[in-house]
Parts: C-alpha cells; sequence; structure tokens
C-alpha cells in the first residue's frame, strides 16, 4: 500500500467515483452534480479551488480528502474538509487515517488555525473516527444550505444584488 499523495488530473475519474459512492452511502445517490470535467478544471486550472490527496491500493485510488482555505473570523484561516472517502471495499484497512494524517499535516504546514468538516449524525463509525483523533465533533451546531434553487428563490424576495 502507498502513502497518500496529491491527486492529478488523471485521477479525477476514480475520485468522482468514489464521490458517488459516498452520495449512495449517505442516501443521496441523485446528489452529485459535479462532473469529472469541473474535477479537473476546478482542481488543476491556472487558480486551483481544491486541493485532493489520493490513496492507492494495487495501483488503484481507494481513498480521497479534498479540502480548500475558508477564512474564520474567529480565528483566521482555517482549512476545510470537504469529504475523506474510503471506498467501501478498502475501509477499515488504515486509508482513512492516512489520509487525515496527511490531510492535518497539509493543513498545518499552510499554519491554519482549524481545519474543519462535517459529518452525518447517524454515522457513528465516522463520529467514532474523529473523536478517537481528538476531533471535538459539536453535535450543537447544524449546517445550513441554500442550494441554487433556494438562491434563486432568495434573490426574487430581497433587494441585493451585485
Amino acid at each position: 500500500m502507498n502513502q497518500p499523495r496529491l491527486a492529478t488530473k488523471a485521477d479525477m475519474p476514480r475520485v468522482l467515483e468514489l464521490i458517488e459512492e459516498l452520495a449512495v452511502f449517505e442516501k443521496e445517490p441523485d446528489a452529485v452534480e459535479v462532473t469529472q470535467q469541473m474535477l479537473e478544471s476546478d482542481g488543476f486550472g491556472a487558480n486551483p479551488k481544491f486541493t485532493c490527496f489520493v490513496i492507492e491500493v494495487n495501483n488503484k485510488v481507494e481513498g480521497m480528502a479534498l479540502v480548500y482555505k475558508r477564512y474564520s473570523t474567529w480565528k483566521g484561516e482555517v482549512l476545510h474538509l470537504e469529504d475523506l472517502i474510503v471506498s467501501q471495499a478498502q475501509r477499515g484497512k488504515n486509508l482513512g487515517t492516512q489520509l487525515l494524517d496527511k490531510v492535518v499535516a497539509y493543513g498545518n504546514s499552510l499554519g491554519v488555525k482549524r481545519i474543519s468538516w462535517e459529518v452525518l449524525d447517524w454515522n457513528e463509525p465516522a463520529i467514532t473516527f474523529y473523536q478517537n483523533k481528538g476531533a471535538n465533533v459539536m453535535r450543537d451546531w447544524d449546517v445550513v444550505h441554500l442550494d441554487e434553487k433556494a438562491i434563486e428563490n432568495y434573490l426574487k424576495n430581497c433587494d441585493a444584488r451585485l
């Protein structure tokens, strides 16, 4: 087994497969709108929007972690872990730990003040995994989203314009 490495454009088809596998696991099989082309242009263009790490088993990408920088009004620069995914077939084989180790080392090298991410409240194996690594799972916070349709509806009913 290899150590995690920076993803390349050539990894994006498999990264997309892992994203789709996660969507099925999270009971949102039709929610993935991102495409391979979007991953390639957004991650590997002139101004990359994210950094992605992958880990291989037998020359096949079996896990990935996608991160990007954010800014906290309380802390300053933070790193957001959008997803850490290990294929169903490879769970329990230390790949998640290796990917999280890589993300934490990367965040430290950037000098960020915090690394943050979300976890579904019913995903107890993930919650336990993160807590065992020293993460604080803040169960009293709720994630708030406006999807594209909600953004459109919101803007129809307010005076804000750019």
